[in-house]
């Protein structure tokens, strides 16, 4: 069962010399129960996509497309009604959560100030549900008495985290949350994720990351993006093993690898830039980078198509004529 359909889905950001496109096209669905994953390079939309689901903000816009959750048009929401469900329905753990907590007030007053916006109107209630949930992420209740200013990185991140589920909220959104971390926090934090998960705490999660490391220790699914555009989808341990598109190839390609020196195996980088976005080429909007380009990619577009159970990628190589 899916609880968010997100079709032809179109988000760009308006500009004096005309918009960027940011997010051009993308379809996908999130199922229930599953973890979600979501890479690419820096710039290729990420960010933008699940930022639109929860608050769109000038100069993004909504240019066409939908975005579905639980029989609700999210694109269609009035501010009022895309209120109520934020946080209690559809929550984010934003990019750079160590900073988003306001520094000039303790973390009890943040959630009941979270809370009582979404009608809670018993204090002591709420601070008892931030003590269970503070102890659930191996945080003393004495953080509740505590500024955000006093917590380190790590502590700020679970802090955040009780924040964005505290009322339990359907689908949970973790945008590059592991990206500032050492590797020790980085395992607490996906822990964390699987064990809100494991106690209902969330049904579904969409992880969002340039770390395609991560995405084997967490995703069921994963979607890679790439100038706007899906390159593939298919279930994580697939697409590590047997990638698709030739831009996961590369990517998979560019990480290191343990054990490996320098001398013997140097690290495959992906030529080229990524496009502007502003005035993206027509065709393939990889073909400038491809190994693989042929005529017809810098002419049409390549159209999603399936090459596995449950996996799709969007590539001349793979279908059409040269199937």
């Amino acid at each position: 069962m899916s609880l968010l359909e997100i079709r032809d889905l179109k988000i760009y950001y308006r500009t004096p010399r005309g918009p960027v496109k940011a997010v051009d096209g993308v379809s996908f669905d999130v199922r229930e129960g599953e973890v979600f994953g979501i890479a690419g390079e820096s710039g290729c939309g990420k960010s933008t996509l699940v930022h639109s689901l929860i608050l769109r903000k000038p100069p993004m816009f909504h240019a066409g497309g939908e975005a579905i959750f639980k029989g609700k048009d999210l694109m269609k929401l009035s501010e009022e009604e895309a209120r109520k469900i934020r946080y209690t329905e559809l929550s984010i753990i934003p990019q750079y959560a160590m900073n988003a907590l306001n520094p000039t007030k303790k973390i009890k007053d943040i959630v009941w100030d979270l809370a009582r916006e979404h009608g809670y109107e018993d204090r002591s209630e709420v601070e008892g549900l931030l003590r269970e949930r503070l102890a659930m992420v191996k945080l003393s209740p004495k953080v509740a008495d505590m500024y955000p200013v006093e917590l380190s990185g790590g502590m700020r991140q679970r802090a955040t985290m009780v924040v964005s589920t505290l009322l339990n909220p359907d689908l949970l959104i973790a945008d590059e949350v592991t990206s500032a971390l050492d590797v020790t926090t980085q395992r607490v934090v996906i822990e964390l994720l699987h064990h809100f998960m494991e106690e209902g705490i969330v049904k579904s999660i969409i992880f969002v990351t340039h770390d395609l490391a991560l995405l084997d220790k967490i995703a069921d699914r994963t979607m890679i993006l790439y100038a706007g555009k899906v390159a593939e989808i298919a279930p994580t341990e697939e697409m590590i093993s047997s990638p698709a598109h030739p831009y996961t190839k590369l990517l998979l390609e560019s990480l290191p690898k343990i054990g490996v020196r320098y001398k013997e195996t140097k690290l495959n980088g992906i030529p080229g830039y990524p496009i502007s976005l502003l005035n993206p080429p027509k065709g393939c909007r990889f073909y400038t980078r491809c190994p693989y380009v042929m005529d017809r990619c810098r002419e049409e577009e390549p159209p999603l198509v399936e090459v596995g159970d449950d996996h799709y990628a969007a590539c001349h190589l793979l279908g059409g004529e040269n199937q």
